[in-house]
């Protein structure tokens, strides 16, 4: 509950995940899409060579 009431954590429905305060709290880069993982891999077609 410490850690969520100074907004280094979050509750989500995957669980509590790292806010951006504490990404930056770690000295650490937050992942570019808040950690989703895409099934697919890359949204965007044109990125692919196999497509």
């Amino acid at each position: 509950p410490f850690l969520i009431q100074q907004g280094f954590l979050a509750r989500t429905p995957r669980g509590r995940v790292l806010t951006r305060g504490g990404w930056q709290h770690l000295g650490l880069m937050p992942p570019a899409r808040d950690g989703e993982a895409d099934l697919f891999g890359s949204a965007d077609p044109d990125s692919d060579p196999d497509l």
